[in-house]
């Protein structure tokens, strides 16, 4: 029997740091590409440090994407996120580019050709989860942990709150009773800060957006309520600390309330099945879920590198689910075909849809009407419950 009274902890990074800087310099490169040619392949790495960004990997598309190009992707991108600091300033810092052409040996086993369709880019398993926690259909500690900080974004960004800085942190336990959250016990927000503002100034900047974010009732008591706990965090972002892509992938995700297969999304174009296959699933749990069909599922799929079809593909409801959990995955394997070229298609993923995943989570987030955020979409609700009869 699981667990039904416990506390659950998540928590969330902002846009400014180190690793989602690193993440979003990658995924605007992968953008990049993909605008001037969807079938470009891209896998790009970015680490940042004090006034120095080292973009590093492999491509293949348009020669007008140079590394002057990508350059001035990375500074674009430092500068909306807002970095004028000594330490670390959009115009300021070094940036090396170490990109190179896609291995031949990759690109054989990837490529469509002939008889074979499109291989997935690298062996590997993938989860998509969704639950009824929230609206989004998202586990609550990860979405209220995310919320907290694009609320402190916006105000930063509009220059309601300019003493705030661009890095920050959040974390939330949430108390769950029956198996459901039902307040928050903790809350924790760490928010770089100009020079001159004590913590509690910035205690206070930040009570407001917590208790928007989190349901009615739900704040924890004032002795639990945490910001700067060091008492002071001016020197922040890859100043501070080294930032690398790919290093916040429970962030990325579901917070730890659900598996992660291990690969990391930012810098991947969508043949990378880390990124579009992580994609899919979610897709494909969030629709079981939004159709009724269960109150908490997850899904695994497998891949082998160059193979289209997935190796295996598993669904747990959980307990919950109302309808067979074997039938249940054969009519979804009818409904989106996993094979990296069906995901692709389905989802329409060779687009240029990636810099704005970088921050605040992959999932949770309302579809974009360019098409980004297509796997949030509900649209195999219908179908679902008509071949269950619900």
């Amino acid at each position: 029997m699981s667990l039904q009274n416990f506390l659950f902890t998540s928590e969330s990074v902002s846009e400014g740091h180190p690793d989602k800087i690193s993440d979003r310099i990658s995924d605007a490169v992968v953008d990049k590409f993909l605008g001037a040619d969807p079938l470009s392949r891209v896998a790009v790495e970015t680490l940042c440090t004090t006034n120095r960004v080292v973009m590093a990997g492999e491509v293949r598309g348009p020669d007008s994407i140079t590394k002057a190009v990508m350059e001035e992707i990375a500074r674009s991108a430092i500068k909306d996120i807002g970095y004028e600091q000594d330490g670390f300033h959009w115009q300021k810092a070094q940036v090396d580019v170490h990109v190179h052409s896609q291995s031949v040996d990759i690109a054989q086993g990837v490529d469509a050709a002939g008889n074979k369709d499109e291989g997935a880019g690298d062996q590997g398993l993938m989860f998509g989860y969704a639950c009824r926690e929230t609206e989004v259909l998202m586990p609550a500690a990860i979405h209220y942990s995310h919320a907290i900080l694009r609320s402190l974004a916006e105000a930063r960004h509009s220059g309601a709150e300019s003493g705030l800085g661009p890095d920050s942190k959040s974390q939330v336990t949430l108390q769950y009773e029956a198996g459901q959250p039902v307040r928050a016990m903790s809350v924790v927000v760490s928010t770089q800060h100009a020079e001159g503002m004590d913590q509690d100034e910035i205690r206070e900047i930040v009570r407001p957006h917590v208790i928007g974010v989190l349901p009615d009732g739900w704040m924890c008591a004032e002795g639990e309520f945490y910001v700067n706990p060091t008492g002071r965090f001016v020197v922040g972002g890859p100043d501070g600390d080294c930032g690398l892509t790919g290093r916040k992938i429970i962030v990325d995700t579901y917070g730890g309330a659900a598996p992660h297969g291990g690969g990391a999304f930012s810098g991947k174009d969508p043949t990378k099945v880390d990124r579009s296959a992580a994609y899919a699933a979610r897709y494909v749990a969030k629709n079981v879920v939004a159709a009724g069909l269960a109150d908490r599922c997850t899904l695994q799929v497998s891949y082998a590198i160059g193979v289209s079809k997935p190796l295996s593909v598993y669904i747990d409801t959980h307990g919950t689910g109302q309808v067979d959990e074997e039938r249940l995955s054969v009519i979804l394997q009818d409904m989106v075909d996993l094979s990296p070229r069906g995901i692709r298609e389905h989802l329409k993923l060779s687009r240029p849809i990636y810099a704005r995943t970088a921050a605040y989570g992959h999932f949770g987030r309302a579809p974009d009407e360019d098409g980004g955020f297509s796997w949030e979409r509900t649209d195999l609700v219908d179908d679902l419950k008509s071949a269950f009869g619900a």
